[in-house]
Order: structure tokens, then C-alpha cells, then sequence
């Protein structure tokens, strides 16, 4: 059985494969310009990694305002459970830096998989980098 395992890394150190993710699903696989990829806000935020057997697979970042972004998981990985293991790990750091609310910008393709998540559809379709995204947002204040 393969084991999942989501870390919370540094930039700095971790940049090289945390890049490499990205640039094989955002700027390759669904056509990003690169400049919208590398906004500069990488150092500012929580990195994730996930790996499957000790290889780097997956990875999101959290931004300093409770924004859950740059979320992508290579595409042989698609589908085992990678992405909810990390989402979820997102979450409970959300939660631990003392958000109460945290939100994203999803692609309307995956609207679904966040939904599932507990995330809510908010305002209008819109682009960005030539996708149509959605802004969904999550609660976290513990009724």
C-alpha cells in the first residue's frame, strides 16, 4: 500500500521540487504563462508537499490572508487521494494560524472535488490566466 505524506516545507530549501510540480501541471500541462505563475508571493507562504513512497507528487501553498492556492498534483497521481490528503492538511494549518475563514480561486473543472471539501460557490465565473475560475470560500469557526 502506498503512503501519502503532506509536510509543511521552506521555500527556500524545497523550491527546486515545489517548482518543478507547478511547472509540469500549471505552465505545461494546462498552458500558464509564467509570469503569472511566479507572482513572488512563494516566500510569504506556507508551503506544502506531498509525496507518495518518499516521491514528491503534489503541493499547495497558504497565503498569509487564508487564500489556498497553486494546489496541483501531478497527473499519474490523479485520483489515489493525494489531492484530499493535502487540501485537508491546508485546512488544519489554516485552522492552528488562527483563520476563520480561508478561500481559493477554483477552477470551474474542479469546482466539485472542493465542494466535496466543504467549500462554498461564491460570486461570479471570471477568468485568470485563461481558465474560468470560481472564488469559493470554507468557515472555519468551530460552532
Amino acid at each position: 500500500m502506498t503512503e501519502i505524506v503532506v509536510s509543511i516545507v521552506d521555500w527556500t530549501e524545497k523550491q527546486g521540487v515545489l517548482k518543478a510540480i507547478r511547472q509540469a501541471v500549471f505552465i505545461d500541462e494546462q498552458h500558464v504563462p509564467k509570469h503569472l505563475e511566479w507572482d513572488g508571493h512563494d516566500k510569504e507562504c506556507t508551503q506544502f508537499l506531498a509525496s507518495i513512497d518518499a516521491q514528491a507528487v503534489a503541493t499547495a501553498r497558504l497565503t498569509p490572508a487564508g487564500q489556498i492556492g497553486r494546489m496541483a498534483v501531478l497527473e499519474p497521481h490523479r485520483g489515489q487521494g493525494v489531492g484530499s490528503r493535502l487540501l485537508a492538511a491546508v485546512i488544519d494549518r489554516a485552522r492552528k494560524q488562527g483563520h476563520h475563514q480561508i478561500f481559493l480561486h477554483a477552477q470551474v473543472k474542479v469546482i466539485g472535488f472542493y465542494q466535496r471539501h466543504g467549500f462554498t460557490v461564491e460570486g461570479d465565473t471570471f477568468m485568470d490566466a485563461g481558465i474560468e475560475h470560481r472564488t469559493m470560500t470554507m468557515d472555519l469557526n468551530e460552532d
